[in-house]
């Protein structure tokens, strides 16, 4: 499907210096501050023992504890089973990172790349405590920058480049990590969300938790089939990063617009109210059509927009997450 938002053009971003450091700082604590314990006793089996984490069914067999029956697979298989329980010391919190040129765009209080780098900064904060170990793929675009402004032509070839960084523990290793998502140089094209998250299917890990953060502007065919394959396993989160402009246009007469991934120009007239009306229909659709796909594969879906509060609505989503579980619900 094609995208149904215009991007504007952004300048690229300087390497990381002494004042993204200090950004990055005060972004910090600043998560640190409005994150802090939310998530503290989410998760059990840090002590030595047979354990109390959830881990695979398997057949019930003489001698089991009839306490770790699995009532729903014995239900739905019509035999006996026992939950098996895995005395895990530590989470593994793995990132997909989508850095593709759109996400170098922003008409509210901060740029698309801004949020990205903001919710890795939380991602890290709320799983990285208690020896939990943190990882991260990226994926840029595909190719070089265009020479200058330039009508038609389409996007760099390719699958983009694809980064893996692997999975640490210590808040030294996730503050590296977040450098490292915030220094990455945003490339034309636009990076194949689809093989980003199958690089957390393979090779298998143990289960755990996986956030995908992105815009979600590819088609939802070329992603959703290895986000399935990927619930199957761990806990998923997709988290969708939106601009206003994305969702609507303004009426501010002739609006020129370039798409950073494919370098192409066009002039809108935004006077006309049926443009406004049809363009706000296709990106309603679109925007129904990725949360579907997200709600197929069994994803929780979080929604940051670029000019609302982002910290405050993540804050919101964890505790409505808790909640739920306390009420012994799956999600």
């Amino acid at each position: 499907m094609a995208r149904a938002a215009p991007v504007t053009s952004a300048t690229p971003r300087p390497a990381p210096d002494d004042r993204s450091e200090a950004v990055l700082s005060r972004l910090q604590l600043l998560v640190t501050r409005k994150l802090d314990g939310l998530l503290q006793g989410d998760y059990v089996g840090l002590l030595p023992g047979p354990g109390s984490e959830a881990g695979e069914s398997r057949e019930y067999r003489p001698g089991d504890d009839v306490r770790r029956m699995d009532w729903p697979v014995t239900a739905r298989t019509t035999t006996a089973h026992v939950r098996r329980t895995v005395a895990d010391r530590e989470l593994e919190t793995w990132l997909a990172v989508d850095l593709s040129a759109s996400l170098d765009f922003g008409t509210g209080r901060w740029l698309k790349r801004d949020v990205v780098v903001a919710t890795v900064a939380a991602m890290a904060h709320l799983t990285v405590r208690g020896g939990n170990r943190v990882g991260a793929v990226i994926g840029t675009g595909a190719g070089a920058a265009p020479a200058g402004r330039r009508r038609g032509g389409p996007p760099p070839a390719g699958p983009g480049v694809l980064t893996r960084m692997p999975a640490r523990s210590g808040r030294r290793e996730a503050q590296g990590l977040l450098r490292a998502v915030a220094g990455t140089e945003l490339r034309p094209g636009r990076s194949d969300l689809g093989a980003l998250i199958e690089m957390l299917n393979r090779p298998p890990r143990r289960r755990g938790l996986a956030v995908v953060v992105s815009d979600f502007l590819a088609p939802p065919a070329q992603w959703s089939r290895p986000l399935r394959k990927l619930r199957v396993r761990h806990d998923v989160l997709a988290v969708e990063v939106v601009d206003p402009r994305e969702l609507e246009l303004p009426d501010v007469g002739v609006l020129p617009v370039v798409d950073p991934e494919s370098g192409e120009l066009h002039e809108v007239q935004t006077a006309d109210p049926r443009l406004r009306h049809r363009y706000a229909e296709a990106a309603a659709a679109q925007r129904a059509e990725i949360s579907a796909a997200l709600r197929g594969a069994g994803a929780a879906h979080l929604r940051l927009r670029t000019d609302r509060d982002w910290l405050l609505d993540m804050v919101r989503f964890v505790a409505a997450q808790r909640h739920t579980r306390t009420r012994g619900t799956t999600r």
